[in-house]
């Protein structure tokens, strides 16, 4: 059975979780955009709260934020800098990731209909679907996104295939996720978060809970439309021979 992945990560693991350097995760730390590890034994242990604020980070830096900016929000005496990292943190625990599970190569193939060639592998490394973790082990982020693929595989579809589909999920739900929180940062949130009052931050939380439902409802109501005016074009195609 797979192990679950565990909550305490040192700088190294915290480094890979979130896809940052070591170098930038000190510097961060050194700025005070992220609290301090737990340190035992000279080792230092970081947890949920670290990963989810150097996403949030990113995530800001990728709206436009730079790193001052940031971190005048982190140290503004009225609180706003405060309310604006538990904003990121709402936003990114409206849409909670899955507990990853951690799998051998040999388990990842014969679910898979492995063996599969060392590039199969780099794909679905790129793509975040595997993440290696030395010795034939890989922890798979998304366990249901495993299923599905064990559900392809059985139906006799190939490797190649499904991560060719994989790559574009992974590219238009990108494009839907930052155009939602470009439209909530922007509309609901606006450009001087300093501004808001205790009110008004209530307000914006009310917002983003509203956020999440709509967002998925939105999305699969458009897959569902696609999706039928994709096999009404290939069953046109059957009939016309």
């Amino acid at each position: 059975m797979a192990a679950s992945v565990t909550h305490e990560l040192t700088i190294d693991e915290l480094a890979r979780e979130t896809g940052m350097t070591v170098r930038n995760i000190r510097a961060h730390q050194s700025r005070g955009l992220l609290p301090p590890p737990e340190v035992r034994a000279r080792t230092g242990y970081y947890g949920p709260e670290h990963v989810v604020r150097l996403r949030m980070i990113r995530e800001m830096q990728a709206e436009g934020f730079n790193l001052k900016a940031i971190q005048r929000l982190v140290e503004t005496s009225n609180g706003a800098g405060e309310q604006v990292l538990d904003l990121g943190r709402a936003l990114l625990g409206s849409f909670v990731e899955e507990e990853p599970e951690l799998w051998t190569v040999a388990e990842l193939e014969q679910r898979l209909g492995g063996p599969f060639d060392p590039k199969a592998f780099e794909k679905a490394r790129k793509l975040g679907l595997v993440r290696p973790l030395g010795d034939d082990r890989f922890e798979v982020p998304s366990p249901t996104m495993l299923r599905a693929g064990e559900e392809l595989a059985a139906l006799g579809i190939p490797v190649r295939h499904m991560l060719a589909v994989a790559e574009r999920i992974d590219r238009s739900s990108r494009s839907i996720a930052e155009s939602f929180v470009r439209l909530f940062m922007e509309d609901v949130v606006g450009s001087d978060p300093a501004a808001h009052s205790a009110e008004d931050w209530q307000r914006i939380r009310a917002a983003l809970e509203r956020l999440r439902p709509l967002a998925t409802e939105a999305v699969h109501a458009g897959f569902q439309q696609r999706m039928s005016t994709a096999v009404e074009r290939q069953l046109q195609k059957l009939l016309n021979g």
